[in-house]
């Protein structure tokens, strides 16, 4: 069994409860130092421009133990929600989510892992696509069918006497709106998100 990598002396890893803000962040760590035995890296705030992430990182290689450290990976991160990261993710692709996190809250992760999340013109339509988080689809379905005025609709036509007969099936609704392609869902945090159809 090989050796746990180990911290050099006078290092310490930054403890994750430091940064109260649930704000994204990867852990990046220099690779020579994982290859010889070593943990060093760094959290970095990943909601800010690729160019200063990459200062970032340049600047905890700066500080490595093994000289002529060069190469980085992603080993970790959070407050990414549902999206998960490539150890070799593209910096400008995870300053991107972040800052789309940052702006509009776990609703815009859950968009992305629905969306193209390496196309900006997608994911740039969050705002116009998000229509909620809802505790199940039948909820928003149920909504929605009151949004559109049809439950007015049938106390306006059809008469009172009759009313009490009237059923809508609003989970055929619901389904039927999904399977469309009408809208786009996302399981999490208890309920459902929703979104218009992505194209």
């Amino acid at each position: 069994m090989e050796d746990e990598p180990k911290i050099p002396e006078g290092e310490q890893e930054q403890d994750k409860t430091e940064c109260l803000e649930a704000e994204p962040r990867i852990y990046v760590a220099s690779l020579s130092d994982y290859n010889d035995g070593y943990l060093h890296g760094a959290w970095i705030s990943a909601a800010q421009e690729p160019e200063d992430i990459h200062t970032a990182i340049q600047d905890m290689l700066t500080k490595s133990p093994t000289p002529g450290a060069e190469e980085y990976a992603i080993h970790d991160y959070e407050n990414f929600g549902p999206l998960k990261l490539d150890e070799y993710e593209s910096i400008a692709t995870v300053a991107r989510l972040a800052q789309g996190i940052s702006e509009h809250g776990v609703a815009y992760a859950h968009w992305a892992t629905l969306a193209d999340e390496n196309s900006p013109e997608t994911l740039g339509r969050f705002e116009d696509a998000y229509r909620g988080h809802f505790d199940s689809l039948v909820d928003y379905a149920s909504q929605l069918f009151d949004d559109l005025g049809y439950n007015d609709l049938i106390e306006t036509i059809v008469p009172e006497h009759l009313r009490s007969y009237v059923r809508i099936d609003i989970e055929a609704f619901a389904r039927d709106l999904e399977l469309s392609g009408s809208i786009s869902t996302s399981e999490g945090d208890g309920g459902v998100y929703v979104f218009d159809e992505i194209y």
